[in-house]
């Protein structure tokens, strides 16, 4: 009778001898989160915003699959050469939200504690078994008193495209916004050094909202805004100016300052004959002249101009000049 140990060990046999070599042990994977490298860290009103990238992969190239914590530390870095172990010791841990995926990841901390200091922020994430990455890159921030959050923020539309105005007391300089239609994240439009800004480059019928913050160095207001505006033109041309009339042949010949408006449409002149009221004679004068054929010999005649835009926007009327026909 065969045993189950003879059995097992025939097995055996034709395993050793026809199943290959038997190959290294393979131990388990340790799925260690690959380390943060984008971390960034700046001071935002009474807060610090972090914000970093938890990468997809493991350390060993797998895919990371779960994140058992993240352990965010703001500390100080007086010591030199800096010690990165002495620097974890004595650093503050930071409450971050739960995360349960790879992705970018944003942390609010309350500044209050560190006004006056130079610290260094850095990350380090683990997986469910505790285990954990490297520490991050390090982010260095000096934290200030927090900067004085523009208020009264306001949009009109100018003449010149969307003026924008707001307060903010002691404050110097000041970053500006801008989402137009269609865009879904607002941009850096302008740095201003005063509390005031002209958008030259908005377009009349277009909505766009702005928005505005402090900033000294590294340390920023928190965002006054939005502010939106559809901006009509409702401005008239400048009056035309340097009118003359002198006498030709057969004609009066009239001449003027070309306007300056980027928008500029036409002229329009008016005509007074003997003191009485003035009449438009002419429409559509592109040219910033005229010569003007309908007169009578020895009459008196007045001229006046006005300019027209493409939104049909008219100016005041120029100062008159006179003429006598020849």
């Amino acid at each position: 009778m065969r045993t189950f140990a003879t059995l097992i060990g025939g097995i055996m046999c034709v395993c050793l001898g026809g199943c290959g070599e038997v190959g290294e042990p393979l131990y388990p994977a340790l799925r260690v989160p690959s380390r943060v490298i984008d971390l960034t860290a700046v001071e935002r009103g009474d807060h610090l915003d972090v914000h970093f990238t938890i990468p997809a992969m493991t350390t060993e190239g797998l895919v990371l699959k779960e994140i058992g914590g993240v352990d965010l530390r703001i500390g100080p870095s007086a010591t030199t050469p800096f010690n990165l172990t002495a620097w974890a010791n004595n650093a503050t841990r930071a409450a971050a939200p739960p995360v349960d995926k790879p992705g970018s990841v944003t942390v609010h901390v309350p500044a209050t504690q560190f006004i006056g200091k130079d610290v260094i922020v850095s990350v380090r994430v683990a997986n469910t078994r505790g285990r954990n990455s490297e520490w991050s890159n390090l982010a260095p921030v000096s934290v200030e008193q927090p900067l004085v959050t523009p208020s009264d923020f306001k949009a009109e539309a100018s003449p010149q495209g969307v003026a924008l105005t707001w307060s903010a007391p002691g404050a110097m300089q000041f970053h500006i916004y801008r989402k137009a239609e269609q865009e879904t994240m607002p941009s850096v439009l302008a740095t201003a050094s005063a509390p005031n800004y002209v958008d030259t480059t908005a377009e009349y019928g277009k909505t766009y909202e702005y928005y505005v913050e402090s900033f000294r160095d590294k340390t920023v207001s928190d965002v006054a805004g939005p502010v939106s505006i559809t901006p009509k033109d409702t401005f008239p041309p400048h009056v035309p100016t340097g009118l003359t009339a002198s006498a030709g042949l057969n004609s009066i010949e009239l001449a003027w300052d070309r306007n300056p408006e980027p928008d500029f449409k036409e002229y329009r002149l008016y005509r007074s004959e003997a003191g009485g009221p003035f009449v438009q004679i002419a429409a559509g004068l592109e040219a910033p002249s005229y010569s003007d054929h309908n007169i009578e010999s020895g009459k008196h005649y007045r001229y006046r101009l006005t300019a027209l835009d493409q939104a049909g926007n008219v100016s005041e009327p120029s100062e008159p000049v006179e003429a006598v026909a020849p």
